[in-house]
């Protein structure tokens, strides 16, 4: 999200981001991030959005970060469609943060929320791969909590610019990543998801190396 923030489109200016009209989701036969990002970015902006600026929002390393989040929501909840929907609205907010914060659509007070909601971020990112790489160190309620504060601060950022439509998609992500019995699941080192797990946490390593996040 932090990363994505400092790459958006200058074309974004002037864009309202509280149009927010959306169609209606179905689930596809193939899932893939970075071209649900560049359909997404293309609905926002319209006719100013084109692939190449949309790939810049959500480039490889991300991408398969997204799809492995979406393979253990998928797997976690035996629904496709919801496993869909919550990447989807992930990305949404993603793009249009990034795009309010790349064109100075914050005021100050924003902004040092936002550093604060960067920081945090990367705390949270630190913590998912410290959890795996370091054994008996796990704590969903740590977990829990850092994701609940970034959803917090999430909220505040947003609140002058975005629809109650948008504070909605937030919470259906937070909600479900926040969820203990999920992070336990996914924290199972003796469980389903370990093969997931690793690679997410292959890709926040990259990510954390590329000071992307």
């Amino acid at each position: 999200v932090a990363s994505a923030a400092s790459r958006a489109p200058a074309s974004a200016v002037g864009v309202t981001m509280r149009s927010d009209e959306e169609s209606r989701e179905v689930a596809t036969d193939v899932f893939n991030s970075k071209n649900l990002a560049v359909q997404a970015q293309k609905k926002i902006l319209g006719k100013m959005a084109s692939k190449s600026i949309a790939t810049t929002l959500i480039d490889d390393t991300s991408s398969e970060v997204l799809d492995e989040l979406y393979r253990v929501t998928k797997e976690y909840t035996q629904n496709k469609k919801e496993a869909e929907r919550v990447i989807k609205h992930l990305i949404k907010t993603v793009i249009k943060l990034a795009i309010l914060y790349r064109n100075s659509q914050f005021n100050q007070e924003e902004l040092a929320l936002m550093e604060k909601f960067k920081k945090k971020v990367h705390q949270l990112a630190m913590t998912v791969v410290s959890f795996h790489q370091v054994e008996y160190t796990f704590d969903r309620n740590v977990l829990s909590k850092l994701l609940n504060e970034c959803r917090e601060m999430l909220h505040q950022i947003i609140q002058r610019h975005l629809t109650a439509k948008s504070h909605g998609r937030v919470n259906n992500v937070f909600d479900h990543f926040s969820d203990c019995e999920f992070l336990a699941a996914l924290y199972n080192p003796f469980g389903n998801f370990k093969p997931h797990l690793q690679k997410l946490c292959d890709g926040i390593n990259k990510m954390l190396d590329e000071e992307n996040i």
